[in-house]
């Protein structure tokens, strides 16, 4: 890979792990309905893939059901009341924003996550430095795994997409950073599923902490301001 000149990574699964505010928003609304509750760990496989997957682990719920609308909506008017009780930047990754600013490299967020959740989330974690740039599922017509919205994070940062460096742990991460022509690592502290295996994803490479890809990052960083004295 061409070392990166900035970093660009999901939120849900990547940057924060948000999946005990997910599942106590589906427990909310289990509770209105008088179904039992449900732990954290057995909708965190599927927590990247938002109310979808949410409704249809408490309720068997799809798209096409009448009542879908409704649920969602109720489902996300809860998650939005208590969107950063427990969500939590993951452990190690503010240590890599920390290292990535001492070398200058802007980073931003690129999350399918609609705007009116991604902005309040954002403002209660307050990672440092700031974003260089937030894009989100509805900041452009088509969300991953188009590859729309990483062609307009690298160029609200200013750096070709080439040059850009995307982390997330879904499929649709890879398939859009592919399409956008981006190098692309899977965050393997965060919400794998358990039927696509992220080996099979054809990332450049799977990292399984914050940790193991700021070691990375800072190597490369390292090896190219050696090559270039």
């Amino acid at each position: 890979m061409i070392s990166p000149r900035a970093l660009l990574m999901d939120l849900d699964g990547t940057l924060a792990d948000t999946a005990a505010d997910l599942a106590g928003a589906l427990n909310r609304l289990l509770a209105e309905e008088g179904l039992p509750q449900v732990k954290t760990s057995d909708i965190r496989s599927v927590a990247s893939d938002g109310s979808r997957a949410l409704l249809r682990v408490g309720f068997g719920l799809r798209p096409e059901d009448p009542d879908y609308g409704e649920y969602q909506e109720r489902l996300l008017a809860h998650y939005r009341e208590r969107i950063a009780d427990e969500t939590r930047l993951f452990a190690g990754m503010s240590e890599l924003l920390a290292a990535i600013h001492r070398y200058d490299l802007p980073w931003g967020v690129v999350t399918n996550k609609p705007s009116w959740l991604t902005e309040p989330l954002m403002k209660k974690l307050k990672p440092t430095p700031r974003p260089g740039c937030v894009i989100s599922g509805d900041t452009v017509r088509r969300a991953k795994p188009y590859p729309d919205p990483l062609f307009l994070a690298a160029a609200r940062l200013d750096v070709p997409t080439g040059h850009c460096l995307y982390v997330g742990d879904a499929a649709r991460d890879v398939e859009a950073a592919r399409s956008a022509g981006m190098p692309v690592v899977v965050a393997g502290w965060g919400y794998l599923p358990r039927t696509s295996p992220p080996d099979e994803w054809n990332a450049d490479q799977i990292f399984d902490s914050p940790g193991a890809l700021q070691t990375w990052l800072i190597e490369q960083l390292d090896r190219d301001a050696d090559n270039a004295r």
